[in-house]
């Protein structure tokens, strides 16, 4: 089961539909109890990085989650759900993150940028052989919504990253967790091919577990 994490700020439904549309077992879980039985957790985010920190934590399910990522198991964070896996956010100034990445997230300052970038852009595979990628062309094109952006301060994290304005960390990964700053529900056959992937990287409990 795939836990999709419902704390009240995501664009849940199409997240929903595109895992499901991939064959994933979706449950929206809000109850941290039900935790005790996900297989794999995404966590989406759409908003304020404070108010999706406040969201989780009045729900319960800030430290179950701190918890199953210092486990090592399966997670996806997707834009505010994969800034919230760093330190903090000049978006929410003393708001403290999961910190399960050193670094803070970061607003865009370039003169005359349109922000929030808005709409496709092009992905550069820091790291190709990374599972989410596989199968992927080189170079490939994925939907962006964003006016903040991380900045690990460990560069080996990153995966891939995207340039606009400033060239940045699209998307980070230690370990079997993995956060996107893009929409891959948003971003049609390569999207889908990304939840694939990280789908089939999540190993299903046996019957005597």
């Amino acid at each position: 089961m795939l836990a999709l994490i419902d704390y009240g700020s995501g664009n849940i439904r199409s997240v929903t539909n595109a895992l499901q549309h991939e064959g994933a077992n979706v449950e929206l879980v809000s109850d941290p109890a039900r935790l005790a039985e996900a297989d794999g957790i995404v966590l989406p985010g759409v908003g304020a990085f404070g108010d999706c920190v406040r969201g989780l934590q009045t729900r319960g399910l800030w430290e179950p989650l701190a918890a199953w990522l210092a486990a090592d198991r399966p997670f996806l964070g997707i834009c505010v759900g994969y800034q919230m896996l760093f330190e903090e956010s000049e978006e929410s100034p003393g708001v403290r993150g999961f910190g399960f990445f050193g670094g803070k997230v970061k607003r865009f300052t370039t003169p005359g940028l349109k922000v929030p970038q808005i709409g496709w852009n092009q992905l550069d595979l820091a790291a190709p052989a990374h599972p989410l990628w596989r199968g992927l062309p080189p170079q490939p094109h994925v939907y962006f919504v964003h006016s903040f952006f991380p900045e690990p301060t460990d560069p080996s994290v990153i995966t891939a990253r995207t340039t606009y304005g400033a060239t940045f960390a699209a998307s980070a990964a230690r370990g079997r967790a993995a956060g996107v700053q893009f929409h891959p529900e948003k971003s049609q056959a390569v999207g889908l091919a990304i939840l694939r992937n990280f789908i089939g990287s999540v190993p299903v409990r046996s019957a005597a577990r």
